[in-house]
């Protein structure tokens, strides 16, 4: 490229396979993840996997791919350097508010097998407390009255109702977001949603469709503005919509499809597995479970991002302490795995300051990600009778933090489903006891037994972060911790 002049296009050089697969929620993730993986198997092993992404909000990812031929460059970003590489399994990007028709016979179509989703844990519309469907959600309301629906299971539920209609297989429904128990909860929204429209329906899905649980895991930063530029100078071309990613990644699968019928992700490296469940456990308690706390206690702190935050030897002590003796004494680790060497490697891939993940960006919806990241470890701990200083510590971060005001005085931009009516609960109290009751009583996050017994604990470290900040918190857990011992 002349220097001066502006770099080309990025174009497709071969054509995709045709479709196998519709992706609901076409964020950086997945197109950094799973995609990767389908574009893998396909070239090892063949198949018509080629994929249709679905946006069900905006048209600003289907806008930047569309003239690209909906190809695009992942960047993956190693502590050495970056190596980029285009990828070319997408065959198409539809727009779901633009013709909600077309998204839903794309997903009727009979060579349409599995329907992928990342639509972020707020995207099920459920309670995250119980995981059951919130019928009183706007959007769950809408798609019982209209069969143009709005929300991810309203599509999943009219889609399939189409193929049930038309003596079609329903496809399988793989979830590729971070709940616990993935595959059942998406199973229970949409069993619940298809109940209300048609019990027949709901009966067909609940016999013949399948909803395998899944463990997904690779840090996938938000794509700035000089990330663009950075592929530009590496590549020579203009990419409008590259991903960045670290060269870890892991996805563990349970191996239940309709018809047996996937891509051969198995022989490029995922994990077909009988029961995901220890390895969801061990990602979301441990990896996820630990980025919501540097996410908050960092934030506070005044730091950017993860990277950053670790190099903080209060906040990494914290980190670690997190790991070796309130989360893993709370897990059973999957076979073979140790759980001490997972914690080391998740220092590292932390650490790598080639990735900068935002501790803002982590921190968003926090109200949905707390039950499963930071609660259920807390609740196993209080039954078995071990100290959860650091867990407590991290629910106070959270709660100083969604109150909007940093340890300087500066607003935050909270992003949260529940940022308007956690802001004014914590405003409607002056004291740490009373802005942590009031916090506590929103039955979609604490159940009301553990708000019971963590009322006190959580009083005394709010009121710890307000007198002496993030860092000096954090600290003071790992000593008392260490001074214990």
């Amino acid at each position: 490229m002349e220097a001066g002049l502006p770099a080309d296009r990025m174009t497709r050089t071969a054509k995709a396979p045709e479709a196998g697969i519709v992706h609901v929620g076409l964020g950086a993730f997945f197109r950094a993840h799973g995609a990767i993986y389908t574009e893998e198997a396909v070239a090892r092993s063949g198949g018509a996997w080629g994929i249709i992404g679905v946006s069900l909000k905006s048209p600003g990812t289907r806008d930047a791919l569309a003239p690209q031929g909906c190809a695009y460059t992942a960047l993956e970003l190693g502590p050495e350097g970056a190596v980029a590489h285009p990828v070319e399994i997408l065959r198409d990007v539809l727009v779901a508010p633009e013709d909600p028709q077309a998204v839903l016979e794309a997903m009727a179509d009979p060579a349409i097998r599995i329907v992928t989703l990342t639509v972020t844990e707020k995207g099920y519309c459920h309670d995250p407390a119980t995981g059951a469907l919130n019928l009183d959600h706007p959007d769950i309301l809408h798609d019982l009255g209209s069969a143009h629906p709005v929300s991810a299971p309203g599509y999943l539920v009219r889609a399939l109702q189409l193929r049930h209609d038309r003596g079609l297989r329903p496809f399988t429904v793989l979830t590729c977001d971070n709940l616990p128990d993935n595959g059942r909860v998406v199973r229970g929204v949409v069993l619940a949603l298809a109940s209300r429209i048609d019990p027949g329906l709901a009966d067909w899905i609940g016999t013949e469709g399948r909803f395998p649980s899944t463990m997904v895991d690779r840090i996938v930063p938000a794509t700035s503005p000089e990330d663009i530029a950075r592929v530009e100078v590496l590549t020579g071309y203009h990419d409008a919509a590259p991903v960045m990613h670290e060269p870890f990644r892991q996805w563990a699968i349970e191996d239940d499809f309709v018809d047996d019928a996937r891509p051969d992700w198995g022989a490029v490296g995922a994990e077909l597995v009988a029961e995901v469940t220890p390895y969801e456990h061990m990602k979301l308690r441990m990896l996820n479970g630990a980025h919501s706390a540097l996410a908050y206690l960092g934030y506070l702190a005044g730091h950017e991002t993860i990277s950053e935050t670790v190099a903080d030897p209060a906040l990494g002590g914290f980190v670690r302490h997190l790991w070796a003796d309130e989360i893993a004494p709370a897990l059973t680790p999957p076979p073979g795995v140790s759980l001490s060497a997972y914690a080391e490697a998740l220092g590292t891939r932390f650490a790598n300051p080639a990735i900068r993940h935002r501790t803002w960006q982590i921190a968003m919806d926090g109200s949905q990600k707390l039950p499963q990241r930071i609660l259920a470890t807390l609740s196993d701990n209080l039954v078995e009778g071990r100290a959860s200083p650091g867990l407590v510590l991290t629910v106070a971060a959270w709660m100083r933090y969604v109150g909007g005001i940093d340890e300087a005085g500066r607003p935050i931009d909270v992003r949260d489903p529940l940022a308007g009516r956690l802001r004014a609960l914590s405003d409607g109290a002056e004291t740490p006891e009373g802005k942590v009751a009031a916090l506590l009583s929103v039955r979609e996050i604490f159940p009301e037994a553990l708000s019971r017994t963590l009322k006190s604990h959580l009083a005394e470290a709010y009121a710890r972060l307000q007198r002496d900040g993030a860092r000096a918190a954090a600290g003071a857990v790992c000593a008392e911790t260490a001074g214990a011992d």
